[in-house]
């Protein structure tokens, strides 16, 4: 008899909890909605406050001649440079940059974009 009751007991106690942690959750993530919030506003103010008659990099907030020229937002992180590619099949612009992380150099973004054009064609 005490046995059940202490399960019983137990077995109520998780669910409160399970309860309250869901609630306590669900409040939390309107908080980290409200900071992301704050911090995009906190960049606008600081990229209106920098001195850069070009362009600012959204991620680091270096000034650069063109989006191209940004770097990678993390030092791990390899730069590598798609060119863009036009009706007519020719570069065109300054192509698009993808920051990739391992021991792949581009090699690896240079063989995504072969399939990818091969199944443009077919």
């Amino acid at each position: 008899m005490i046995f059940t009751l202490a399960a019983v007991v137990f077995a109520l106690s998780n669910l409160a909890f399970a309860q309250f942690n869901f609630f306590g959750n669900m409040f939390q993530g309107q908080q980290q909605q409200q900071q992301h919030r704050s911090t995009a506003s906190q960049w606008a103010a600081y990229s209106d406050s920098v001195s850069c008659s070009q362009y600012v990099c959204p991620e680091t907030l270096d000034c650069v001649a063109k989006p191209v020229d940004c770097p990678c937002p993390n030092p791990e992180d390899i730069k590598c440079i798609v060119p863009d590619i036009g009706s007519t099949g020719k570069h065109e612009g300054d192509g698009t940059v993808i920051c990739t992380r391992g021991g792949n150099d581009c090699s690896e973004i240079e063989r995504l974009m072969n399939i990818g054009g091969q199944h443009k064609k077919k």
